[in-house]
């Protein structure tokens, strides 16, 4: 199969949403984008028993199901002042306020937790950096089953920046930073066998670290200078494509359509609810 070199020359784009038009109460096959969509639905379903699926078909499923999955490249520090670096994809915002983020580290393959995991248990702080496309195959190349103790920074062409808190360094090629403390971490363990499998990391944001050529006027970072990568299951990373903009509904201005699409949709019992708020 023939694969063409990667694009560089690709930026993203903003775009109008798939129908701009939608209105409340509209059907998904009212388009025919949405038709075709929904014409899938005729091959049926097929449905997995998660009780009945080995660990390697379960994670091929979940990733590539749950997509796409921003990366957390994760620098930590050990008590003897060996640094680790590696890149993990169940990783997401918690909240805000506090600033919370959060990344799963699945234990390696002799069943003990990785160096990541086991580093920032010690409290000296660790530095959670988005990745970009100019260097995904310096991130990639930290997911090595090194031997622990192992320095991935060594292998990684990647250069190391001091932070303001924390020990461990942050990635001074990512464009967004972030200098974290342990917020809380809780072993996962199988709920049938209790074998610990992984654990989940809650880190408190102190500070971040932005580069100032990704900064709009309005303060917040430009997608298509950013240029973050992805996890998209097996081996595959994605590129972000073309990005559109949906403003978010509220009641008050929206009552009325709503009443509107339920008057037409003939819901009585929806009207009823509606006429009480």
């Amino acid at each position: 199969m023939f694969i063409p070199p990667f694009d560089s020359t690709t930026y993203s784009t903003y775009t109008q949403s798939p129908n701009p038009s939608w209105r409340y109460g509209q059907r998904v096959d009212s388009t025919p984008a949405g038709k075709d969509w929904v014409a899938g639905e005729s091959a049926g379903w097929k449905v997995y028993n998660t009780a009945e699926l080995d660990k390697v078909n379960m994670t091929k499923l979940l990733n590539s199901g749950i997509v796409p999955r921003p990366i957390a490249f994760v620098s930590t520090i050990n008590e003897e002042g060996v640094e680790n670096l590696a890149p993990y994809s169940w990783f997401n915002t918690v909240t805000t306020y506090p600033p919370i983020i959060s990344f799963g580290c699945n234990n390696n393959a002799l069943g003990g937790l990785k160096d990541t995991a086991a580093n920032l248990k010690h409290s000296q702080g660790f530095s959670v950096n988005i990745v970009s496309e100019p260097f995904i195959e310096n991130a990639n190349s930290t997911a090595i089953d090194a031997p622990p103790g192992f320095d991935e920074w060594s292998i990684s062409g990647l250069t190391k920046a001091k932070c303001v808190q924390i020990k461990a360094s942050r990635i001074k090629e990512s464009a967004f930073s972030m200098e974290c403390e342990l917020y809380k971490s809780i072993d996962i363990t199988h709920p049938v066998t209790g074998e610990h499998t992984s654990t989940l990391i809650l880190a408190h944001v102190k500070y971040i670290h932005v580069r100032k050529d990704m900064l709009t006027q309005r303060g917040v970072i430009d997608l298509t200078k950013f240029k973050p990568v992805a996890r998209v299951g097996d081996i595959s990373y994605a590129r972000v494509g073309d990005a559109f903009r949906i403003v978010s509904p509220t009641w008050a201005q929206d009552k009325s359509k709503i009443q509107e699409a339920l008057d037409e949709a003939k819901i009585p019992e929806a009207l009823a609810t509606l006429s009480l708020l």
